[in-house]
C-alpha cells in the first residue's frame, strides 16, 4: 500500500521509495523466482523483496542485533506473502464476477483523496513521483481498490444485518459508556511485543517510545507523530482511540490516564501486548444518553465489528477452496 491510497483491508503498509523500474528489471532477472501458486497465479520472490524492501531499511536503521534482524526479516517474509496470497485471490474473485469502475468513478475517488488532504493535482502529481508513480499508474491502483470495495461490498457488508433487538443488548451492556460522567479523548502511540519476548526486544521497544516522546516534546503534536507512525514500517504505530470512561480502559491504562488533564501524555505503560504512550486530548463531562440519542452510533459500531469478523471468515473459506501451493521460502 502505498501512501497514496487508503489503507485496505488486506494490504500491507510500506511507504517509502520504490527502485527505478530499470534497476528493478535487472534485479529480477538475477533473484526472482517463484515463491508461491495462487489457483491460476504466481506469487514471486520479487514481489516480496519490492514490498520488503523499505521495511528492512528501516530494521536496519534501528540497529537491532543481527540474529533479532535476521528474525524480524524472516516474520515480515512471511506476513507479506499472506497478505499477497490474500491480494491474488480477491483479485481473481474480481475477475469472476466481472467487477467493473468507470472513468467516473476512478477521478471521483481521485478529487476526494485531494480535498481531505488538501490537495493541488501539481501536490499529487510530485507526491506521486516520489513513490515512483505517475497519475496514470495511480490511477490503475485506484481502480484495484475500488474494484475490491465492491467486492467487499457484494460478499460481506450487503450479508451483515443489525436489528433493533441487536441495538438495545449493546446499550444494555454498556451503559457505563453511555450512563454519563467524565469521559477521555484518547490517542496512543504503542509497540507490539509477542508473550515472553526477550529483555533486549522490551528495552528497544522502550527505546522506540522514548523517541516518538523526545519529538512530540520538541514541539511536534502527539497527533501529528501519530500519523507519521501510522503505518508502523518502523515498528511503532499509533492511533486515534476516541472517547473511553475511566472503568473502560483496562487497569495499566486506568491507572495511567487517572487524574491526567487534556494536554498531557502519559509515562511509558506495559500492557499485554507491549509498551504504550496515552495522550488525553480533551475530557469531556457529560450528561448520561438514551438509547434513541445513541441507536446510529451503536449500529455503526456493531455494523463495523461484524462486518470485519464476516469479511474475516469469508477470505478464509476462500482460501479453502483455492489451490494455493507453496513453492519454498521466501
Amino acid at each position: 500500500m502505498r501512501f497514496w491510497l487508503p489503507v485496505f483491508l488486506w494490504a500491507v503498509g510500506v511507504g517509502g521509495w520504490l527502485a527505478p523500474v530499470e534497476a528493478a528489471a535487472a534485479e529480477v532477472a538475477v533473484v526472482d523466482r517463484i515463491v508461491a501458486v495462487v489457483n491460476e497465479d504466481i506469487v514471486t520472490l520479487y514481489d516480496i523483496d519490492m514490498l520488503l524492501r523499505p521495511m528492512a531499511q528501516d530494521l536496519k536503521r534501528q540497529g537491532l542485533p543481527p540474529e533479532r534482524e535476521r528474525q524480524t526479516l524472516a516474520r515480515l517474509r512471511e506476513e507479506i506473502l499472506d497478505n499477497l496470497i490474500n491480494t491474488k485471490l480477491t483479485e481473481q474473485e474480481v475477475k469472476r464476477y466481472k467487477i467493473a469502475v468507470t472513468d467516473e468513478e476512478i477521478e471521483n475517488h481521485i478529487r476526494q483523496v485531494k480535498q481531505r488532504r488538501s490537495l493541488t493535482d501539481e501536490n499529487l502529481k510530485a507526491g506521486l513521483a516520489q513513490e515512483g508513480l505517475t497519475l496514470e499508474e495511480y490511477r490503475k491502483e485506484v481502480k484495484l481498490q475500488i474494484q475490491r470495495s465492491k467486492l467487499v461490498n457484494r460478499e460481506v457488508r450487503s450479508k451483515v444485518v443489525i436489528t433493533q433487538a441487536d441495538i438495545k443488548d449493546y446499550y444494555e451492556k454498556n451503559k457505563l459508556k453511555y450512563g454519563g460522567g467524565k469521559q477521555y479523548y484518547l490517542w496512543n502511540l504503542f509497540v507490539k511485543l509477542p508473550p515472553r519476548s526477550a529483555p533486549e526486544d522490551r528495552q528497544a521497544a522502550k527505546a522506540l517510545l522514548q523517541e516518538a516522546l523526545a519529538e512530540v516534546n520538541r514541539g511536534r503534536s502527539f497527533e501529528e507523530q501519530v500519523r507519521l507512525t501510522a503505518d508502523g514500517a518502523k515498528g511503532i504505530q499509533g492511533s486515534e482511540l476516541g472517547l473511553f470512561r475511566i472503568e473502560e480502559l483496562t487497569p495499566q491504562l486506568r491507572d495511567a490516564v487517572q487524574g491526567m488533564k487534556a494536554g498531557q501524555v502519559s509515562a511509558i505503560v506495559e500492557s499485554d501486548f507491549g509498551y504504550q504512550v496515552v495522550y488525553v486530548q480533551q475530557i469531556n463531562e457529560t450528561a448520561g444518553k438514551p438509547m434513541a440519542q445513541v441507536e446510529a452510533e451503536i449500529q455503526e459500531t456493531l455494523f463495523r465489528e461484524r462486518v470485519d469478523s464476516r469479511f474475516a471468515s469469508w477470505l478464509a473459506d476462500l482460501r479453502k477452496h483455492s489451490h494455493i501451493k507453496i513453492v519454498g521460502a521466501p
